[in-house]
């Protein structure tokens, strides 16, 4: 049966000549692959541009929930995105979260709440001029909220930040995942931050390559088999 929802790409490879497999995180359904056949004239609707990481489209497709693969029917922009595209820096923060959001959202069933997240979150980003450079770190910590591993922030006076419990503690817990009091209070200021604010927060290179350094610790730890991520190097050479 055709249906109509949003979705948001994630990745996106060549399957054949004429054949592409494009993930997408949807509205309706989550995470869903497709298959996609391009057409052979610029009249198609299908176009391949349509599938870059972290466009936002409206879909018409066939949702078969026994297929691996679904079928597209029509796809049309959401909402146009031109500064991603063009901006290096953007373009940069854009293809590591589509990455990242590949590999956390694996299994990711409908969740509305979370796809807005998304969307609200990208839409921001593409109508920012400057004063973004903390976006990522923004973006992966309150992403925590919708994966059901928010840190809890009770007892800062605790000097240590246990990174398996998400929580603060009085002493070393008794494994590595842990962070020490000097960097403790990283945590705080990161869940301090939103996207209203958070070019109030002055970090250097150093210190914005740590944070996310310990953000994508702290996922490893609460997402089985989070892989190493090709295009982090490439954003940590950013803002030097």
């Amino acid at each position: 049966m055709l249906e109509k929802t949003e979705a948001i790409v994630l990745h996106s490879f060549k399957y054949s000549e004429s054949k592409m497999i494009v993930d997408m995180f949807t509205r309706q359904h989550g995470r869903v692959a497709f298959l996609v056949t391009l057409p052979k004239t610029l009249k198609g609707k299908l176009k391949k541009q349509y599938f870059q990481p972290f466009t936002l489209l409206r879909l018409e497709c066939d949702i078969r929930p026994q297929a691996q693969l679904q079928k597209l029917r029509d796809v049309s922009v959401l909402t146009p995105l031109p500064s991603l595209l063009c901006d290096p820096s953007k373009l940069s923060i854009c293809l590591f979260l589509a990455e990242f959001l590949y590999h956390a959202l694996k299994s990711e069933q409908q969740n509305e709440p979370l796809f807005d997240y998304l969307r609200s979150a990208v839409e921001w980003l593409d109508g920012r001029q400057q004063e973004y450079a903390n976006f990522h770190l923004v973006f992966l910590m309150h992403l925590t909220r919708f994966l059901g591993f928010y840190p809890n922030l009770a007892g800062p006076e605790h000097p240590y930040f246990d990174l398996r419990a998400a929580s603060f503690c009085n002493t070393p817990p008794p494994h590595r995942d842990f962070l020490m009091p000097q960097e403790a209070g990283m945590v705080q200021l990161l869940m301090r931050m939103d996207l209203p604010t958070m070019h109030l927060f002055r970090l250097n290179h150093a210190q914005r390559n740590r944070c996310l350094e310990v953000a994508l610790q702290f996922y490893r730890l609460h997402l089985p088999a989070f892989p190493e991520l090709r295009s982090l190097q490439v954003l940590q050479e950013l803002w030097k």
